[in-house]
């Protein structure tokens, strides 16, 4: 797997068989694939999707591994509000909103920009907000073995929002702690600086 790939989607190859496949999903909808509006739509679609699922082909430890740098530096470090996009995986309809990362390095530093590309990678597959925290957590612990990792995602689920419950305001609030931030007082303070109300 490639450590990551930054693309347009408008780049992508189309497998003419996600093509196919859009094109006769839309037809069994009712709608004629021939109209001027429609006709473009299973190609757009695949593009989308294949783009939207990147990060199967993405390896986030390998990311990590590429910018991390021998530092004596010892305190909490936190990169917050990393948009973040998905596709939930029981109804292929998007979930969205904001990762918040704290590390507290153990001898090696990792470049700042990767964590929101650690971030990417696991959200371009099709998910659960749960594992994809889990996700993220694990790969940064295993990979930088740091004193502690802390990561909480608040996301919004376009399948609560748009069908079943319909409920519009609704957020989902997910976390996971290790090492030192299993820690009352560790995991308080990061909480605090993220603006959390979950301590």
């Amino acid at each position: 797997m490639a450590p990551y790939r930054q693309f347009e989607e408008y780049n992508i190859d189309v497998k003419e068989d996600v093509k196919d496949r859009y094109k006769a999903i839309i037809t069994d909808l009712g709608e004629d694939v021939t109209r001027e509006g429609i006709v473009k739509t299973p190609e757009r679609a695949a593009k989308a999707m294949m783009y939207l699922t990147s990060g199967y082909d993405m390896d986030a430890s390998e990311i990590l591994k590429g910018a991390m740098f021998k530092e004596d530096y010892r305190e909490m470090v936190i990169v917050k509000n990393i948009e973040l996009y998905s596709l939930c995986e029981h109804h292929l309809l998007p979930f969205f909103g904001k990762a918040h990362i704290a590390y507290i390095p153990d001898g090696h530093i990792v470049g700042l920009s990767k964590l929101p590309r650690v971030v990417d990678v696991f959200s371009r597959r099709l998910q659960v907000q749960e594992r994809l925290t889990h996700d993220i957590l694990e790969c940064i612990n295993n990979t930088l073995k740091p004193q502690g990792v802390a990561v909480v995602i608040e996301a919004s689920h376009m399948c609560m929002m748009m069908r079943g419950v319909q409920k519009q305001n609704s957020t989902t609030t997910t976390s996971g702690f290790r090492g030192q931030f299993e820690h009352n007082e560790t995991r308080n303070e990061f909480l605090k600086l993220i603006g959390s109300d979950l301590g």
